[in-house]
């Protein structure tokens, strides 16, 4: 799918008081409602139609679903019950495991909640069967209003529901967020930290469990206290193991939400423990400290009070934390702030947000595994000028997000994978070429490549200038992309875009030459006898005199130029007007034309009488043409073909048309200045 280039300018981050109506009409929550209002109607979202395209994209249902509004599933609905607590989350019939266990960790953070589940809405006397929820995307809260209307079969929900039957935030909720993806099957399998920071806009990181640093438990009790929502997993080794239940209960390759960290005295010592949510709401941990164990017995009932502990099968249960280090595999943080969870000291963090692209055959060059395209990447400048308080570096979190990929589910994309890599700035400025990379090594880097919504880490580095490359994998791959840096002293960052320049010799001026070169002679005496006495050209003409030159030249392989580069070349040169060409007109274009070839040669690594469009912006400044990533983009577009390949008569064309293009910015930059020294004069 072809993608417009978005600048990857530093954008400054989104403020927390305001999100942007979505919907269609233009019209936001309340305006939408009061119109029910006054029409006595109930509100339905023609955005998100009670319809199986909102359901499935790739099937249809494989039961008959009826949307019916809460009112007709029960008799008393109501919004939230008794607050909106974690055990208002049961899964349904969808796979969308990691976004029910992102809500249950919503659920414990009562200012964040409130964010994406405004509580100003209900069933009660200014029902008009409309609802709305706000999420973050990609540097902007958005608010998402839908109808109530639910999938039901035989009078049940279908997907996500609460344990109380007539409670309905939580279904309205996965609705909502079904809308802002698409349709529920794009909520199928995904990592809960997405949807974590989709709730808050914070900053996800990961922990390989096997391999978390030594206070693990003390990186957990204080993310559970800073307001931290956090989630984990157990890693499959086949598709065939995706949700296999061990001996002790627990499920393999399912999401479930870390609710509670504690310590607990048994038997005259301590012993820490951790509280986890299936968000199915049943199938358990069988093992020590689990729900009926006789652990809990040597225990006081105070402490049990304490810790909520109760023998229910609603898919919440205690583990030893040494027995979670040994069953769990991966854990998923996302901070509200970037303060590392191993400082005890908080801080005020930076933050800039660049919006970008990759676009195949220009900006989407690839790892550094594939150097003759790496470079084409996107570049950002990043300013390290402060040192952390009492350190010798700088720390800052780079997170890269590609941006509306699960969206993109029903058109047949994936999450790419993807990573970054950062190089020290050798000082000068400009998108840096490929021999740069070819001879410097990174400084840093992200820890993998991988193909999840978002790749963060975090890294300490001296003040200085550095370059950070963000990529997917492969080249020729296309996506929008986020890049946030949050730092704790102020950075500046920058993109390495060019600025749009020309700087093209002189225009030659044919001077009769004391003797005339054996190639005058040949070109004059093939002139002669194509135009006649006159000594002019056709456009037809033109490109039989050039077909039949450059076909006696051995080094350039290529295909016949075409007419339309010959009327092109006329339009460029004749300045008399008459549509044709003189002998004199074409000497000179023949100077730029074997200028062109040598161009188009050097850049034509493979001599197949093609250059690669990655190779296009350095083939354009070397003939004197400056362009921006957007201007390529548009370029590539227009002619390269399907392999990424530019023939030389495009490549003729392309400067035929950027030097007719840079006469006329010429000629109307002189009138500018005539009419500015004009009013000066005044």
């Amino acid at each position: 799918m072809p993608y417009l280039y978005q600048d990857s300018k530093p954008r400054p981050p989104a403020q927390p008081g305001g999100a942007r109506a979505t919907h269609s009409s233009g019209k936001g929550y309340e305006e939408l409602k009061q119109e029910c209002l006054r029409r006595g109607v109930l509100f339905e979202d023609s955005d998100f139609p009670a319809c199986n395209s909102s359901l499935f994209f790739s099937e249809n249902p494989p039961i008959p679903f009826i949307w019916k509004r809460p009112g007709d599933i029960v008799k008393d609905p109501k919004f939230i019950l008794g607050g909106a607590t974690r055990t208002d989350i049961c899964q349904g019939d969808l796979g969308d495991c990691w976004l029910l266990a992102a809500i249950a960790s919503l659920t414990l953070n009562e200012k964040t909640l409130a964010r994406v589940v405004p509580l100003d809405q209900n069933f009660g006397p200014n029902y008009a069967g409309i609802f709305h929820f706000q999420f973050w995307q990609h540097n902007e809260w958005l608010d998402v209003v839908i109808d109530d209307r639910l999938p039901t079969f035989k009078g049940r929900l279908v997907f996500l529901h609460s344990a109380e039957l007539n409670e309905f935030w939580s279904a309205l909720l996965e609705k909502a967020y079904a809308k802002l993806n698409g349709s529920y099957e794009s909520l199928k399998g995904g990592s809960t930290i997405e949807a974590m920071e989709d709730f808050t806009g914070g900053i996800g990181e990961m922990y390989d469990v096997k391999a978390a640093p030594d206070n693990f438990f003390e990186i957990l009790e204080k993310a559970l206290k800073r307001g931290s929502m956090v989630g984990c997993s157990i890693d499959t080794s086949s598709a065939a193991e995706s949700e296999a239940r061990t001996p002790f209960g627990l499920i393999k390759g399912h999401a479930y939400s870390v609710t509670s960290i504690e310590e607990v005295s048994y038997r005259g010592r301590q012993v820490q423990l951790i509280r986890i949510r299936n968000p199915w709401g049943q199938v358990e941990w069988n093992g020590p400290w689990s729900d009926n164990s006789p652990e809990w017995r040597s225990v006081s009932p105070s402490e049990r009070r304490r810790l909520s502990q109760a023998a229910r099968d609603d898919g919440e249960f205690w583990m030893k934390f040494e027995d979670f280090k040994v069953h769990f595999d991966k854990v998923e943080i996302c901070n509200l702030t970037p303060d590392a969870l191993e400082d005890s000291t908080a801080h005020k963090w930076e933050v800039t947000i660049h919006q970008g692209s990759w676009v195949r055959g220009s900006t989407a060059g690839g790892c550094r595994n594939f150097l003759e395209t790496f470079w084409t990447n996107p570049q950002i400048k990043l300013h390290l000028t402060e040192k952390d308080d009492g350190q010798d570096d700088c720390t800052f979190i780079a997170a890269l997000m590609q941006k509306g990929r699960r969206k993109l589910k029903k058109v047949g994309a994936e999450m790419l994978t993807i990573g970054y890599s950062i190089y020290e700035n050798p000082g000068r400025d400009g998108h840096l070429g490929k021999d740069f990379f070819r001879y410097h090594p990174s400084k840093a880097r992200s820890k993998t490549y991988i193909n999840l919504r978002e790749v963060s880490n975090r890294f300490k580095l001296p003040p200085g200038d550095y370059i950070l490359i963000p990529t997917t994998f492969e080249p020729h791959q296309e996506a929008d992309f986020c890049l946030r840096i949050f730092s704790e002293k102020k950075a500046i960052t920058e993109d390495l875009d060019e600025n749009v320049a020309i700087d093209l010799p002189e225009p030659l001026h044919p001077t009769p030459s004391p003797q005339e070169t054996e190639e005058e002679k040949q070109f004059q005496a093939l002139f002669e006898q194509i135009s006649g006495k006159d000594m002019e050209i056709s456009a037809e003409e033109l490109e039989y005199v050039l077909n039949a030159v450059l076909k006696k030249t051995r080094n350039i392989k290529f295909k016949n130029l075409s007419l339309i580069s010959c009327r092109n070349i006329i339009s460029l040169m004749d300045t008399s007007g008459n549509g044709k060409l003189e002998f004199s007109e074409f000497k000179v274009f023949w100077e730029k034309m074997k200028k062109w070839i040598s161009i188009f040669l050097q850049f034509d690594s493979d001599k197949s009488g093609s250059m690669s469009s990655y190779e296009l912006r350095g083939a354009l400044k070397a003939a004197g043409y400056q362009l921006n990533n957007y201007l390529l983009q548009l370029i590539v577009l227009r002619y390269s073909d399907e392999q990424f390949q530019i023939e030389f008569d495009d490549f003729l064309n392309c400067l035929i048309r950027l030097e007719n293009a840079s006469r006329v910015f010429q000629a109307l930059s002189v009138k500018n200045k005539e009419f500015i020294n004009l009013n000066i004069g005044e």
